[in-house]
């Protein structure tokens, strides 16, 4: 499906991230992991190799000025083309609105907006070139997208996030510019909404005690345990499938709208939900 084609994934060092890669790897894509943490990118490429695939591990900041650059170099200079990104990589840094400091608002906003931005434009002049010179010999058109990973708390919001939803819904309308902007040259871009996924940043601090550091601040990951404990609480009713989704079930989702199978959806929003909130 993904043969001869070459995919860059942001935040694929572990979660999500890593089994989108792991996917687009065992359906023939040639994987460019970026993760912040090198040791977690390393360990992605590394099973990619252990299973017959390619891969290469590209770590850095997706905030830092120049990386996009860098990163979309790279895969092209390691595979000769790119196809597809996803803009996975990112954390949640919460509070309630009327405590929300300008450095929290900030942080999350230039992860979860800003850097997916810098992102698409960095691979345009790769993306873009390609297409036009395959229009100007045919009809025929390689698979080129973008995929953007947003969440239900950008389409509904969600209390203690308002920066979180505030970066989620705009990638929306990032999501649908591009679309319209590129789509004359049959480059697609889609968005991925997830719903309550069972990740790092969902599960409970006092039980996972996972942590990351943002500029030399540790910002702690999940939620408090009374909070999961709420999410848990009568799920059925909130989630017609009754649980939460694995790494991989959100993964495919990314995998099957970056698909062939896709060719003609762009400007989407595929929400991945276990049909919560329909």
């Amino acid at each position: 499906m993904f043969n001869d084609q070459t995919v860059v994934i942001t935040g694929a060092g572990r979660g999500i991230g890593a089994s989108a890669a792991l996917q687009f790897a065992r359906h023939g894509a040639s994987v460019v992991v970026n993760d912040l943490d090198a040791g977690k990118a390393g360990e992605t490429a590394r099973t990619i190799h252990s299973q017959g695939g390619h891969a290469i591990a590209i770590s850095g900041d997706v905030t830092a000025s120049g990386f996009p650059e860098h990163l979309m170099q790279a895969a092209v200079d390691s595979f000769g083309k790119l196809n597809v990104v996803v803009n996975n990589a990112g954390y949640t840094w919460d509070a309630m609105a009327h405590r929300l400091t300008d450095e929290q608002w900030q942080a999350i906003l230039d992860v979860h907006l800003s850097a997916p931005f810098r992102m698409i434009r960095a691979a345009a002049p790769h993306l873009r070139a390609a297409a036009a010179a395959e229009l100007e010999s045919g009809p025929s058109l390689s698979n080129r997208c973008i995929v953007n990973v947003s969440s239900t708390s950008g389409l509904h919001g969600n209390i203690g996030q308002a920066n979180y939803a505030a970066g989620k819904m705009g990638i929306v309308g990032l999501t649908k510019t591009i679309a319209k902007e590129w789509g004359r040259l049959g480059i697609r871009c889609n968005a991925v909404a997830f719903g309550f996924i069972d990740t790092r940043l969902t599960r409970s601090q006092e039980v996972q005690e996972e942590s990351i550091e943002i500029d030399g601040r540790e910002v702690v990951l999940g939620i408090p345990q009374k909070v999961r404990s709420m999410l848990d609480k009568d799920i059925h009713l909130r989630i017609p499938l009754g649980r939460p989704a694995t790494n991989d079930e959100a993964a495919a989702g990314i995998v099957l709208i970056a698909s062939p199978l896709a060719s003609y959806i762009t400007g989407h929003v595929l929400e991945v939900t276990g049909g919560m909130g329909i």
